[in-house]
This record gives structure tokens, C-alpha cells and sequence, in this order.
């Protein structure tokens, strides 16, 4: 039981984030290509999928009603809308339907997070939970491989659509039977006292918002950097799995890694880990650069996520789902920065390097904010 759990949890976030949010990075080269999008209005289409993972988020911190049902629609509403995507063009209806993904990957990180932790720690597993994060960079790793395929075989933007949305099918019917069904989820019976947000949280609610600002950038156009830096190079596309494979390997070395020091410390150290994979990305010149910056910023990406989980559930044990979708929420409205950014840079220096210092500087403060615990 706690296996199948795991294993649901896992794939419906290799589906809902993994796939149907981060596809968009490797598309971009691509729909660039068939001038679908340009550098600036895909910084645009990419903030409305903020805007829709805050929208998203926020809600499912505070529904009652529905849980499930979010929950549900935010996994096959990523796969519906992703094949969507091959048949629509322009910046507007793409925009539409990233603002739409967004909404499900918010209902599905926050609900599939909670209802996971919830079973795990019910039957005696809950060390399974951090195994669960790996799913995103799963993901990635695997709509990155394909898109090095589909680039192989000069695919338009449209048919790589079709594929990842094919692939995000295949994924989520395999376990669709396991997700939970009504009543399985919120138990209002169980509610406990309004989450009173001290010191130590609300550094942690601001530390994760910057974490969110901080990482958007490189997320979002390492695949296009890569194409506009190296237009020949076929490694050039491996820039987006080395993203998604390192954020696998950072969970794996977190859970080996869970006793070292306390939560919030770990939490510091790869918030910087990351700043420095922004500034690499930035500074070092050819290839090199980028797959440092993919590596350390792909490799922190879901232990950042997952350590201040943790480190939320130990400030706060009762209110599991309301802070998880309150750490979601900042981290979308940090997110959120990050495209106009990137459309101040392109627009004032045509280049995304400047916009890439201040999300460094971003992730130091991060790291900084979260460094020491005060006592209750």
C-alpha cells in the first residue's frame, strides 16, 4: 500500500509538473523556430503559467469542498491541455493554455504533496515522501530526452506537442485507479486551530518566494540559451535533461544526506548551490557554463522544495496541506517576478544575462533568510 501510494504520487507529478508545466522550456527553441513565439512573448506566455500555478495554489490551500476532484482534474487536465497544445498557435491561445496547465500543476503539487505525506506517515513510511519530489525532475529528464529526439528529427512545435502529451498519457493511466477518490483526501472533522505564522515561518514563506524568483529564469530559458549560444550543437540540447536528471540526483543525495545537520541549514546550503549555478550560466563562457548552471540549479531545484516541506511540517506539524499551498503560493508569486525580468533584460540589453544576476542575487538572500532557526 504505502508503494502504490508512492508510486502514484511520484508519476502524477512526473505528469503534472515534469511534462505538462516544464515541457515548455524545451518547446521554446521550437516554437520560436515555427514563429509561434518570439524571446519576449515567450516570457509572457510563460508568466501567465505562473500566474495560473499561483491561481492554482492558493485555492487548493483553501478549499474544503472538491479536494479530490482538484486533485484529479489537476493531473488529467495537465495531460488534456497538453495535447491541446498541438493544435493551437500564437502566443495568445498558448498563453491560455499555459495559464490553464499552471492552475492544474498548483491543484496537483499541493494536493498530490499532502495526500502522499498524509498516507506515508499513516502506514509507518513517511522517509517514501521525499522519493515522491523526485517525480518533477523525472519529468524533466524524460520530456528532455524526447525533446532531444524530437530536434534529432527536425519535429515542428506542434508534433512534439502531440508527443509529450502522448507520453503524459501513457504515464497517468497506468495509476489512475489509485488516485484518491472523495472523502479520501480532507477530513473536516480533523481541522486543526487557524496556522499562527511566527518568525521562523514567515522567513521561510519569503526565503521560498525568493527561492521561486531566483531558479524561474534558468528553468524556463536554459533550452533557449543553449539554442541562441550554440545553434549547430547537438549537446546544446542536452542542456534541459542534465536539468531534469539533476534534480533526480538531488533528491537521491538528500535522502542519503537527511541526517546531516538540521533542515534548514541543508535548505541554505542549496539555495547558494543554486545562486551559484545562476551565476555559472551567466559568467562562464560555451557550453560549459550552461551544463554547470543546469547541473547546480537542476540538482538544488527539488531539494529546495522538498527541505522546506520539511522544515515546514516541523514548524508548523498540524497544518500539513495549508502551509504546503501557502510555501506554493509564495513560491508563484516569486515566479511571477521572473518573466518581467526577463522582459526588462530582453528588451533593454536583447540578452537574458543581466535578468540572470539579480535571480542569483535572489537565491543568496534566500539562503541567508532561512540559515538560522530562533527559538520559539
Amino acid at each position: 500500500m504505502p508503494f502504490r501510494v508512492a508510486l502514484s504520487a511520484f508519476l502524477s507529478l512526473v505528469v503534472a509538473m515534469g511534462i505538462g508545466r516544464f515541457a515548455f522550456t524545451p518547446q521554446v527553441p521550437l516554437m520560436i523556430q515555427d514563429h509561434q513565439l518570439t524571446l519576449t512573448s515567450a516570457s509572457l506566455v510563460a508568466a501567465l503559467n505562473y500566474l495560473g500555478y499561483l491561481c492554482g495554489s492558493f485555492d487548493a490551500m483553501r478549499a474544503r469542498k472538491r479536494v479530490e476532484w482538484r486533485l484529479q482534474m489537476g493531473v488529467w487536465g495537465a495531460v488534456v491541455l497538453t495535447l491541446i497544445s498541438a493544435c493551437v498557435s500564437g502566443p495568445w491561445m498558448h498563453g491560455l493554455i499555459r495559464f490553464l496547465i499552471g492552475c492544474a500543476s498548483g491543484w496537483a503539487m499541493v494536493l498530490v504533496a499532502a495526500w502522499s505525506n498524509e498516507q506515508l506517515l499513516h502506514h509507518g513510511r513517511p522517509g517514501l515522501s521525499a522519493a515522491v519530489f523526485a517525480g518533477p525532475g523525472t519529468g524533466i529528464f524524460l520530456s528532455g530526452m524526447l525533446a532531444v529526439l524530437l530536434h534529432a528529427i527536425g519535429a515542428s512545435a506542434a508534433l512534439a506537442w502531440g508527443a509529450y502529451g502522448l507520453l503524459a498519457l501513457v504515464l497517468i493511466a497506468a495509476i489512475a485507479r489509485f488516485l484518491p477518490r472523495k472523502g479520501q483526501l480532507h477530513r473536516p472533522d480533523q481541522a486543526p486551530a487557524p496556522l499562527v505564522l511566527n518568525g521562523n515561518l514567515k522567513r521561510l514563506v519569503l526565503s521560498y518566494s525568493l527561492a521561486g524568483f531566483g531558479y524561474i529564469l534558468p528553468a524556463t530559458f536554459l533550452s533557449q540559451m543553449a539554442a541562441a549560444r550554440f545553434p549547430h550543437s547537438a549537446f546544446a540540447q542536452f542542456v534541459w535533461p542534465v536539468f531534469g536528471g539533476a534534480a533526480v540526483l538531488g533528491i537521491v543525495l538528500g535522502i542519503l544526506t537527511r541526517h546531516w545537520g538540521t533542515s534548514h541549514f541543508r535548505l541554505a546550503l542549496v539555495l547558494w548551490a543554486q545562486a551559484l549555478g545562476v551565476i555559472a550560466a551567466s559568467v562562464m563562457p560555451g557550453l560549459n557554463g550552461l551544463m554547470i548552471g543546469a547541473a547546480l540549479i537542476g540538482g538544488g531545484f527539488l531539494c529546495v522544495v522538498q527541505l522546506a516541506l520539511q522544515y515546514g511540517r516541523e514548524l508548523a506539524p498540524q497544518h500539513t496541506r495549508y502551509l504546503a499551498g501557502l510555501l506554493t503560493t509564495g513560491y508563484a508569486v516569486g515566479q511571477l517576478g521572473g518573466p518581467l525580468l526577463s522582459w526588462i533584460s530582453s528588451l533593454l540589453w536583447h540578452q537574458l544575462e543581466p535578468a540572470l544576476w539579480v535571480a542569483g542575487a535572489g537565491l543568496l538572500l534566500a539562503g541567508a533568510l532561512v540559515l538560522r532557526r530562533a527559538a520559539p
